[in-house]
């Protein structure tokens, strides 16, 4: 059965239950404690946007994403519209400290007639800043069950899980109901209020003319949310709590920037030194020794070891060889950090105050402030910081951040090796090094967001008081999140592995040195042995730049080659994460304008 877009499995008897509300109110924290863990992780039809679904008892349950309203103005809103015109009841999540700007989202669920009860999540923060809430009262004012939670800490989940199955539809502005009734005649009950509010997307739906009251509707509803946090909320006492300094502290950027280069050491230091220099080594190494040894005998045994199948199931770059052991040894580590760090920087939110306080210098690279964390990311792993592009708002946004990743970031492992090649030509390299890469990646961005279709997302964006994540919370995400990137890269890591077998196996691969000998030797004037430096940068970037240091050529030579190798596309991981994130096609473009550029550069 299909929900809203989403294919689920419902039982005979079960409903589809929506968690909604605004970003940052502890939907996903609330979802898990209902689910107990995500049972599944589908893309909405038509779109990248990841929905959770999972189960209780013989009931579907399904986490949108957090949105400030049910228009068609973003991706977010109208998937998010869609999944709960196709509900049977929505738990709606509302932030206690922040009651009069959620409420706004909780009256438009009212106005559609649907069955609702409101978690009112995060009380005990509510009560940590001097807040208390007539609980009584909300529930009088808006005719729906209200059931105070804290979901990190499970406090009021069990009262929910009774108490959401007697949702009920709630009190209706009586002008909204008013004219509800007339367009109601021509359309659904729920379909009618989008077409009163001009929602030109249902009316092209349903074929249907819309209203243009959008924003006396609109004004009205703010006003009658704001009127009834007047009345449900008092403050006891006004205090600023450490946390409170503290997160005032990481928008300023006289202690922001500290506080960031602090943050961003310890990440680099825990993710790009420690997990994808030391795990994946010993990984890797582990792999190699034991798995692909085994692998080969077992296959072998069965198949000639000379013959063309052989070399694509089991050869160098086999599809049960480099395939497992990219997965195994290097992906699941890196995903697994990554979303590791993403949710703990999410959870205590840290990650919105960082996109605060670079938003105005990216902006002129044609991103917001979130991309940050990738392009930094990006020195420890290319092929981490390309998973993490997802999390930007637009699809302009995830093309210019993947191309300058691309292009102009080299990883850790390479860094290294650039450095000791250079050290030993002359300081001045080393510093036309840094220049060109500074200079190439800072005009590749501004070029892309001058000319590149499309507009860049604003950065408007939630700040939640900063907490202690919930570690439960934080694990769930980061395995549900981890299993599905592993599930769907592998068949284009499979794809990608094949291709170089069977390149391999018919002696192509290697007499691609012959082909760019006119590049390497009249092109940039370097030795033709320098081919096979770019060849094996293909397998692993640092494979390439490591060979550097057994050649024999002049500085100026050394500083052409790190510079071409730094520009190329990085090692076949990150191609397979760039054709996965960005389809077939537009990652070859990619690829090939990338290469193209990083030859014209040297």
């Amino acid at each position: 059965m299909e929900s809203g877009g989403i294919e689920t499995k419902i039982p005979p008897g079960g409903k589809k239950i929506v968690v909604a509300g605004n970003p940052n109110v502890g939907k996903s924290a609330i979802f898990n404690n209902l689910t107990g863990l995500y049972v599944d992780v589908s893309n909405y039809s038509g779109t990248t946007l990841g929905m959770a679904c999972g189960r209780y008892k013989g009931d579907v349950i399904i986490d949108t994403p957090g949105v400030y309203g049910l228009t068609s103005s973003s991706e977010e809103e109208r998937v998010t519209r869609d999944i709960i015109l196709a509900a049977d009841l929505v738990i709606n999540v509302v932030n206690s400290v922040h009651i009069n700007r959620d409420l706004f989202f909780t009256l438009q669920l009212i106005d559609l007639g649907i069955p609702v009860v409101v978690a009112l999540n995060m009380i005990d923060e509510a009560l940590q800043e001097g807040l208390k809430i007539n609980v009584a009262l909300l529930e009088k004012l808006l005719g729906v069950r209200v059931f105070p939670t804290d979901a990190v800490n499970k406090h009021g989940i069990d009262a929910l899980k009774k108490g959401m199955y007697f949702a009920r539809p709630g009190l209706v502005d009586p002008a909204v109901m008013e004219a509800l009734k007339k367009v109601s005649q021509q359309a659904g009950r729920r379909e009618a209020l989008f077409l009163l509010e001009g929602d030109k997307e249902i009316g092209q739906r349903l074929g249907l003319a819309v209203g243009t009251g959008r924003e006396t509707i609109f004004r009205e509803r703010r006003s009658r949310a704001n009127l009834i946090a007047e009345q449900v909320v008092k403050e006891v006492y006004k205090s600023k709590s450490i946390a409170a300094r503290l997160g005032n502290w990481m928008l300023q950027p006289l202690t922001g920037l500290p506080i960031l280069a602090l943050v961003l050491w310890i990440v680099y230091e825990l993710v790009g030194v420690f997990l994808a220099q030391f795990v994946i080594d010993l990984a890797d190494n582990v792999m190699v020794a034991y798995y692909e040894p085994a692998i080969r005998f077992i296959v072998g045994w069965f198949i000639p070891p000379e013959s063309v199948l052989n070399t694509v199931l089991a050869g160098q770059y086999g599809v049960l060889t480099l395939t497992v052991t990219y997965l195994i040894g290097l992906l699941l580590p890196l995903v697994l950090g990554i979303f590791l760090v993403l949710s703990v920087l999410e959870d205590t939110g840290y990650l919105p105050r960082t996109a605060i306080l670079v938003d105005r210098t990216m902006s002129s690279l044609g991103l917001n402030g979130q991309a940050i964390i990738p392009l930094i990311l990006g020195f420890g792993c290319v092929t981490m910081a390309l998973i993490t592009t997802r999390m930007l708002g637009t699809e302009r946004e995830r093309r210019i951040s993947t191309f300058l990743l691309a292009l102009g970031i080299p990883c850790s492992a390479q860094l290294a090796i650039i450095t000791a090649v250079l050290a030993g030509t002359s300081q001045y390299f080393m510093l036309l090094y840094l220049l060109f890469m500074f200079v190439i990646v800072v005009g590749a961005g501004v070029l892309l967001q001058r000319f590149l279709p499309g507009r860049s997302s604003p950065l408007l964006i939630e700040l939640p008081p900063l907490r202690l994540p919930g570690l439960q919370n934080v694990w769930k995400k980061t395995w549900t999140k981890s299993y599905q990137f592993i599930r769907e890269a592998f068949p284009i890591f499979a794809g990608g592995a094949l291709m170089l077998s069977l390149l391999d196996a018919y002696g192509i691969l290697w007499s691609l040195r012959n082909l760019l000998a006119p590049v390497t030797v009249s092109w940039l004037h370097l030795p033709a042995e320098v081919a096979d430096i770019f060849i094996m940068g293909l397998i692993r970037k640092e494979f390439g730049a490591a060979a550097v240091l057994s050649l024999q050529m002049l500085p100026l030579q050394n500083f052409i080659v790190m510079l071409t190798l730094s520009l190329t596309v990085p090692c076949i991981a990150s191609t397979m994460v760039i054709l996965k994130e960005r389809g077939w096609r537009e990652g070859l473009f990619v690829w090939a304008i990338v290469y193209v550029m990083a030859f014209i550069i040297g």
